[in-house]
């Protein structure tokens, strides 16, 4: 039977942990386990066996960390293949008289992406296709995508496996303690972007236990219209007598899963920790329990890397500021490559209250597929609001939509059979929400029965690309009065219509209306407010309009979209004097976004240039300043101060890794500047650097995203950082530490089975280099866990290995 089909009428039960249960096989720390594949198959196929003999449907090949990054083409396809046989002789000599399938599991490359790290895209995309073409031609069932702490990282991989097969893909993320992706991502923005690449069930899997993780799978329930999957840890680690254990046994786990399926959970297994007995426990409990259908939620969704934005309810303001009609300066930007210009104005739009951004970068002159990437990855390191990507070029619009790390909106469709052909299939591969213009090989209709009747035809013509009404906005266009006085009627009541008749959300680029008339901000607020009233959900509008955004507050206010009427108070409080009203073009004082600055906020340009992460202005800005200042005091008085900022607002989860990564980014640009000063200057010599801090992934393990994270944020504040890179022999760090008889030392673990090497690390240090401190930190330790094997202090972040260095370097200077 086809899994999907299975799954329809019933509940689908994933294995469990891996290494634990080949270690206690005998893998020794540092050994691949996917060698194990080869070298010990009757022990992989036993441990798989014993999954399906305890009710598993599904059983994941073991692949996890079987890619490109560890193993050259020839061992990788080898070791596949190899996977997959096993899992498949385990199904076949299994007692288990239950429908059974076998995954291809696809783990992190362990890498941090562009523009947050190092590592391009494209590369991880090939990096992935090569596991799941060898995986796909060995047999299996579907492909499990599995402990992604990235959404970007997400999207890589699932496009690998949409580009590579046709084959039922799962994929599942790892959540931390705040219900975020490391790299920030809520619940809901991974739902809006795996539904819009059609991922055919999707869902939460490690770093918690089933209780910890309640929030989280019920955020899935509420915005999830594909089965929801939950394969938790059983729960938190620590280290006895060497050996990892867990604190949830089964009968509390199976308990806290089956509340979770009862909710609406409908796939089910276990991470870390969990062996057959938590399996057995589980399928047991869901004897007496009815599998809750999976609905349709017909939710309007766009996502950042960060955040989901919803429409259909409070009005949606849309920047359009980002577009080279009519603004010639813009248009100098675009021709200069003065990509400082255009963040500018993203984050001024961010400041004035938008939640969406326009971005269109067409001019004849320029390469308009080539620009759009640009932008789009740059907006996305500076700002977390989602974009809508503005443009006719069906190749700018892909290259976009590719590398946009979210669910965008795109801008646009017509009725015009050509252009749907041409974009509602890059819709379908990649995600969007998609505005839809009430126009076609007729023209624009004059009256709005007309205009209906071709939001009609776009929606059908949508349904057979497999992409839902759910995902259209249509604009019924908004007509200049000034040659037409009938035209914002016909505009309103194609609104009311298509709102309310169709149930479809409405957009409008409100600022058209009032084009030729003087005082445009009266016809053009009024006109908005009457759209408003017609049930429109969107507006692409100019943020710092004073009139327009009067009217918007005042809205929410009446239409109780504001709770307590908190907003408006707030945006009252800030306006400027009604004889100070802000001139056009320029953002009102109102209050302030999220935009990534701190309630004490940067109290210079270049600290805010560093705060917002603009690496070009930050190195500019510091250039000039090095006239007037020397270079060791802008680094104590603007940057350190500045990166202060930024990692205060980490801790209080304010802001995000991104947001942390690209303000350090930034900061480097300054660094550069002031070692070029210094290195011509009498200051050549002046000062120095924080202690030594030494710095590894642990043997066995080749995942260094959060071992570069801390590098990064380390070396920004002073510190001279030895790094020895992943997969580092325990002796290698020791020798290390010793030749620069370094003070502190850091070691990283994503994977339960590398941490033995971690634990070997430091008994060696504690030997050879008694002096040193040791923090560690990885997605399986705990304080408790880091207690366990002897480290010094247990780091849950960059930020709080920062603060332990910067103890230890007191203490140091303080004698």
């Amino acid at each position: 039977m086809n899994i999907l089909d299975y799954m329809k009428d019933h509940f689908l039960f994933l294995d469990g942990g891996m290494g634990t249960l080949l270690q206690e096989a005998g893998l020794q720390p540092g050994e691949l386990p996917e060698r194990w594949n080869v070298t010990h198959p009757e022990e992989i196929i036993r441990i798989q066996k014993s999954y399906y003999d305890a009710g598993s449907n599904v059983v994941l090949s073991n692949t996890f960390g079987a890619n490109g990054l560890k193993f050259d083409d020839e061992e990788l396809e080898t070791l596949v293949t190899a996977a997959v046989k096993n899992a498949r002789e385990a199904a076949q000599r299994s007692t288990g008289t239950q429908e059974k399938f076998v995954a291809l599991d696809i783990g992190p490359l362990g890498k941090l992406l562009k523009p947050y790290g190092d590592y391009e895209f494209e590369d991880a995309v090939a990096m992935y296709s090569k596991t799941v073409r060898y995986g796909v031609a060995a047999g299996v069932d579907l492909v499990f995508i599995e402990t992604m702490n990235d959404s970007y990282d997400t999207k890589a991989a699932l496009l690998a496996v949409k580009e590579n097969t046709d084959l039922p893909v799962f994929v599942s993320n790892a959540y931390g303690s705040d219900g975020k992706l490391m790299t920030g991502a809520s619940p809901a923005a991974m739902v809006a972007m795996l539904e819009g690449m059609h991922a055919d069930a999707i869902g939460a899997n490690c770093s918690l236990g089933p209780d910890q993780l309640v929030g989280v799978v019920e955020e899935y329930l509420e915005y999830a219209s594909v089965p929801v999957l939950l394969k938790p840890n059983a729960g938190l680690p620590r280290s006895e007598n060497g050996k990892t254990v867990y604190d949830v046994f089964p009968p509390e786990f199976s308990e806290s899963v089956g509340k979770l399926l009862e909710k609406g959970v409908r796939i089910a297994g276990g991470c870390c920790g969990t062996t057959p007995d938590y399996i057995r426990a589980v399928v047991e409990k869901s004897k007496a329990i009815t599998p809750v259908p999976v609905t349709k939620k017909n939710l309007s969704l766009v996502s950042s890397y960060t955040h989901a934005v919803s429409f259909g309810g409070s009005p949606i303001l849309i920047g359009e500021r980002i577009n080279p009609t009519g603004k010639k300066r813009f248009q100098q930007a675009l021709r200069e490559n003065d990509i400082d210009y255009i963040l500018g104005e993203a984050l001024k739009q961010q400041d004035a209250g938008v939640q969406l951004l326009d971005v269109n970068v067409g001019l004849p002159e320029i390469d308009e597929p080539a620009f759009l990437l640009r932008a789009v990855r740059e907006l996305q390191a500076v700002t977390d609001l989602p974009l809508q990507l503005d443009t006719t070029d069906p190749v700018a619009m892909e290259a976009g939509l590719r590398a946009y790390n979210g669910k965008a909106m795109v801008n646009s469709v017509n009725g015009k059979e050509e252009v749907m052909n041409m974009i509602f299939p890059l819709v379908a591969k990649y995600g969007g929400f998609v505005v839809a213009l009430t126009l076609d090989e007729g023209g624009i209709p004059d009256s709005a029965e007309e205009r209906v009747a071709i939001a009609e035809k776009i929606i059908k013509k949508a349904e057979e690309y497999g992409i839902d009404r759910k995902d259209l906005i249509f604009d019924p266009l908004a007509m200049t009065i000034s040659a037409d006085t009938t035209a914002a009627l016909a505009t309103m009541q194609a609104v009311h219509r298509i709102r309310h008749d169709l149930k479809v959300n409405t957009s409008l680029g409100i600022s058209n209306v009032s084009f030729g008339l003087p005082s445009r901000n009266i016809i053009t607020s009024t006109f908005f407010a009457l759209c408003l009233q017609d049930g429109l959900s969107a507006a692409i509008m100019n943020p710092y309009s004073q009139e327009m955004m009067n009217v918007y507050h005042a809205f929410r206010a009446l239409h109780n979209m504001d709770e307590n009427c908190m907003d408006y108070i707030t945006y009252a409080q800030n306006l400027p004097a009604p004889t100070a009203a802000p001139a056009a073009g320029t953002a009102p004082s109102g209050p302030a976004t999220s935009s990534g600055e701190s309630s004490e906020g940067p109290s210079s340009e270049l600290q805010k240039a560093i705060v917002r992460g603009l690496k070009e202005k930050t190195g500019s800005l510091t250039k000039a300043m090095l006239a007037e200042k020397k270079p060791l005091e802008i680094i104590q008085s603007e940057v350190i101060p500045a990166l202060n900022i930024v990692g205060a607002d980490f801790e209080k989860k304010k802001v995000y890794l991104p947001q942390l990564l690209m303000a350090a980014e930034a900061a480097k640009s300054a660094f550069e500047e002031v070692k070029v000063a210094m290195a011509s200057s009498e200051d050549g010599n002046e000062g120095s650097s924080r202690c030594a801090f030494v710095i590894a992934t642990v043997h066995g393990d080749i995942h260094d995203i959060g071992k570069n994270i801390v590098k990064l944020i380390l070396e920004n504040y002073g510190f001279a950082v030895s790094d020895l890179g992943k997969d580092v022999p325990e002796q290698t760090v020791v020798d290390e530490v010793v030749r620069l008889h370094a003070p502190v030392v850091g070691l990283s673990a994503l994977m339960t089975t590398t941490v033995p090497a971690m634990e070997e690390t430091i008994k060696l240090l504690r030997e050879q280099a008694p002096w040193a401190k040791v923090c560690v930190g990885g997605a399986v330790l705990t304080q408790e866990y880091a207690d366990a094997i002897g480290a010094d202090r247990y780091c849950r972040d960059a930020m709080e290995t920062v603060r332990y260095a910067e103890e230890i370097d007191e203490s140091l200077k303080n004698g």
